[in-house]
């Protein structure tokens, strides 16, 4: 039996969750990101985090990010070079009760947010 997967902690959610060509091709298939996934991209891309600090910030092992990491590169990149919609939902996450703060750089400014 499978063990189950742990929530990861995201500090927000993304504040546009479709993307797309603006010429209206590629309509036909649809790539779906993760919020979880986006939130790599977002602390690591974004921020500048190391993965380390991306899997403590998340709640997560290292090795763990290092998957979901790959995963949302790997659709980002379908997503821009076949010219496919991407959109951007689920996935198994909770997010910080205080997540405006969590944006910095340097981690969750919220001391509740280790025991979500």
């Amino acid at each position: 039996m499978p063990r189950p997967k742990k929530c990861r902690k995201i500090c927000s959610l993304p504040k546009c969750g479709k993307f797309g060509p603006l010429d209206g091709s590629g309509q036909e298939s649809v790539i779906e990101m993760t919020v979880d996934e986006y939130e790599t991209i977002r602390l690591i891309d974004y921020l500048g985090y190391n993965q380390e600090s991306c899997a403590q910030q998340m709640g997560v092992a290292r090795t763990t990010v290092q998957a979901v990491y790959n995963a949302a590169r790997g659709k980002l990149a379908e997503s821009l070079v076949d010219g496919k919609p991407l959109l951007i939902q689920g996935g198994n996450y909770i997010v910080c009760p205080k997540g405006r703060t969590c944006f910095k750089r340097g981690g969750c400014q919220n001391e509740n947010c280790s025991d979500l």
